[in-house]
């Protein structure tokens, strides 16, 4: 029975269980590269997938339609930094994995800030 009841489970889960899942990072640091990848390995996480945030054991803000995501300093900062609740990723992220995610943000979920952020933009505003 025991069999049969996996097999049904199975069954049913298949198109599930084919889609690959995404890796996990290994080790001390991130290794995806892109902004989106690091949205989806980090951000998302608390921001939701859709970057509306949420509301509940603790609050996370939209970055959806953000207006403070115009000044592309700031959300540079504040994934160096940290800001309240949300960590520092200064330890976790290069320079460039930074930028990315940030451009990432900064262009996609209704935000439309295209003047984009380098890796040089980073290391002189994330500099303590």
């Amino acid at each position: 029975m025991k069999s049969f009841m996996a097999a049904v489970l199975l069954t049913l889960a298949g198109p599930v269980l084919a889609a690959t899942p995404p890796a996990f990072s290994s080790g001390e640091q991130f290794n995806e590269r892109s902004g989106e990848d690091l949205f989806h390995a980090i951000c998302q996480g608390c921001h939701m997938p859709d970057a509306l945030g949420a509301h509940g054991a603790g609050a996370y803000p939209a970055l959806a339609a953000n207006p403070k995501l115009a000044a592309a300093a700031y959300p540079v900062y504040v994934v160096s930094h940290g800001q309240g609740g949300m960590p520092s990723f200064r330890e976790y992220l290069d320079d460039e994995q930074i930028a990315s995610v940030v451009n990432y943000v900064r262009s996609h979920f209704d935000n439309h800030f295209n003047d984009n952020v380098s890796a040089a933009d980073v290391k002189k505003i994330s500099q303590p």
